[in-house]
């Protein structure tokens, strides 16, 4: 049996998973049976990351192979989420993934919306992008595309950053981010 996180926001972004610990390389694949949310966690977060729900539609992101002994970090990065099991005929990559395998996703059930007091925040979605980037422009763009709730309040911080794991961003990834973002900030 091998152990994989899926990964369908910051942990898409290399360097922001390495601040939690050690995994794989990303392996592009799409995920069947959930739908991916812009949405408040609880209190103790001033940010509205991205969540995950079952639901009809397809998410993409990374399948990243992990220790067992990585997982609590990985389970503390994600606090306010629950961590479950993703049936492999669920799952559409160029990898092989076993009948035995666990596949876990963190997901949140019935997420609150953004709001002023916890808005999207510029530092993370420059943190997905700039991870969907490592894949492909098309793969960023399929995120956009799949990821309910770009008209929630946006708050560019890039000039004081509030998300925590910041990293893998270069100022040379804001153009193509402000330019593959331009048709949802309108």
């Amino acid at each position: 049996m091998t152990t994989y996180i899926f990964g369908y926001g910051s942990l898409m972004n290399s360097a922001s998973r390495q601040l939690t610990g050690q995994t794989s390389a990303a392996i592009p694949a799409v995920v069947s049976g959930f739908k991916r949310y812009w949405g408040k966690i609880d209190s103790s977060y001033t940010l509205s990351p991205l969540v995950v729900n079952k639901g009809d539609g397809q998410v993409n992101g990374v399948i990243l192979k992990i220790e067992d002994s990585e997982l609590e970090g990985f389970d503390i990065r994600e606090r306010g989420y629950h961590r479950v099991l993703i049936p492999a005929s669920q799952i559409d990559c160029d990898h092989s993934i076993g009948e035995s395998d666990h596949v876990w996703v963190y997901i949140k059930d019935d997420p609150e919306p953004p709001c002023e007091l916890s808005p999207i925040v510029q530092t993370y979605v420059d943190t997905v992008l700039a991870g969907c980037l490592e894949i492909s422009e098309q793969f960023a763009k399929q995120f956009i595309e799949s990821t309910i709730g770009w008209h929630f309040p946006l708050v560019n911080d890039r000039h004081a950053p509030k998300y925590g794991n910041l990293a893998g961003v270069r100022s040379e990834h804001h153009q193509q981010i402000d330019g593959l973002l331009v048709d949802v900030k309108a």
